[in-house]
């Protein structure tokens, strides 16, 4: 498919990046050396977290992907044919430079008709649940992580790219002196996994007074918060009614766990409304990646119920409001734009492609066809104005 000009410059809330084989353990101090690996079981390359072999991503090394937009027909038309995720998958390609390098991915954006993107990584979504007991290891490993993403791509390469630094939040100090380590070095956005914190004492939310400190620094950087589709720890409800005790695995079909499947990003948006965060901290703006928005009307309407009950609950601040105000969201591009502006207003809407994940879409500009109803002004806000204004670029 040609990619298509448009009138209006183009700003991706959705791309990847695909991790080296060294990116979680090059800058590692060496007391933690072990605890990634990389190990070989039946002739294939596995990750390895404290010695435990993990499934979650099939391939770790990134060697050889799934094809860009491999599943546009599965999220479009279902599977009535029962197909398996390799089937829906099809041909795998070898991972090209622009996957790993910003320069040749800066080619590609020339190509696919990309103006500016957000770079999320992809390895790091398994870290911080396979080491919920160990905080200071998470601190660790994910300081790594960064150090290697600001090495290889910079947080703000040619203001175009945007890589998305890792904030992970079990030690509130740590936290806020690695929000400080990346902002200093042109980070525009971080991203945060929609889960309980980890922590000595056990999880608990991060809308909680205790985060109350690592917010307001980041309101006072004026830093976006972004919070994406990652590995929250929710399979182990789901091992509790299926019970497995497997880990979570994102490429094998499991009905339970798909009709469950937004619950996190929809428990981490009624915690920061119900915890306070997003009260007590009124300029503090959190975008929502990857995770649709059919979740968001009936959460809304819960709420809203909640509210009338209960006001005193929400420090008399209506969370409706607060959500229209503080919360930008990017949609599936097969469910349409329609009822989340209907939602919270044109102005909060991202565009988003995933690209080059097979759940994504193959050329990202397809997603400006479910527009056309809309004005041209309105179109420019959801395929890049928005979030060039969230992120004061």
């Amino acid at each position: 498919m040609t990619a298509r000009t448009l009138p209006y410059p183009l700003f991706d809330a959705d791309n990847h990046l695909y991790e080296t084989k060294d990116a979680l353990t090059r800058h590692l101090p060496k007391r933690y050396q072990g605890i990634i690996q990389y190990v070989e079981v039946d002739g294939r390359t596995k990750i390895a977290i404290r010695g435990q072999i993990s499934q979650y991503i099939p391939n770790p090394t990134f060697e050889v992907v799934a094809r860009p937009g491999a599943m546009e027909d599965y999220f479009k038309h279902g599977n009535p044919e029962g197909k398996s995720r390799r089937e829906i998958f099809g041909k795998p390609m070898k991972a090209i430079d622009a996957f790993r390098e910003p320069g040749p991915r800066l080619a590609l954006m020339d190509e696919l008709k990309v103006d500016r993107s957000l770079m999320f990584p992809t390895l790091t979504s398994l870290v911080e649940e396979r080491l919920r007991d160990d905080p200071e290891a998470i601190h660790a490993i994910v300081h790594a992580l960064n150090q290697w993403m600001h090495e290889e791509w910079s947080f703000n390469y040619k203001d175009r790219i945007f890589a998305v630094p890792v904030i992970t939040l079990p030690i509130v100090e740590e936290a806020i002196k690695e929000l400080e380590w990346v902002v200093e070095r042109g980070a525009k956005a971080i991203l945060i996994r929609p889960a309980p914190v980890p922590g000595f004492r056990g999880p608990r939310s991060f809308a909680l007074p205790e985060f109350d400190p690592f917010w307001k620094r980041v309101v006072e950087l004026g830093v976006a918060v972004t919070m994406h589709t990652s590995d929250s720890g929710y399979a182990r409800y789901t091992q509790e009614w299926d019970g497995s005790n497997a880990e979570m695995l994102p490429f094998v079909t499991n009905t339970f766990s798909m009709v469950n499947e937004w619950r996190p990003v929809e428990d981490a948006l009624t915690s920061l409304l119900c915890h306070g965060a997003l009260h007590r901290h009124p300029e503090l703006k959190v975008a929502i990646i990857e995770s649709g928005a059919a979740w968001l009307g009936p959460l809304m309407k819960r709420l809203a119920d909640t509210f009338k009950k209960a006001p005193e609950g929400f420090g008399m601040q209506n969370p409706i409001d607060t959500v229209k105000r503080q919360i930008f969201l990017s949609p599936f591009y097969e469910e349409g734009v329609n009822d989340l502006i209907d939602l919270i207003g044109v102005d909060q809407v991202l565009f988003g492609s995933d690209y080059p994940h097979p759940e994504g879409l193959s050329q990202p500009t397809t997603f400006a066809q479910g527009l056309e109803h809309l004005t041209v002004e309105d179109q420019a806000k959801i395929m890049g104005g928005n979030l060039a204004r969230l992120l004061s670029v």
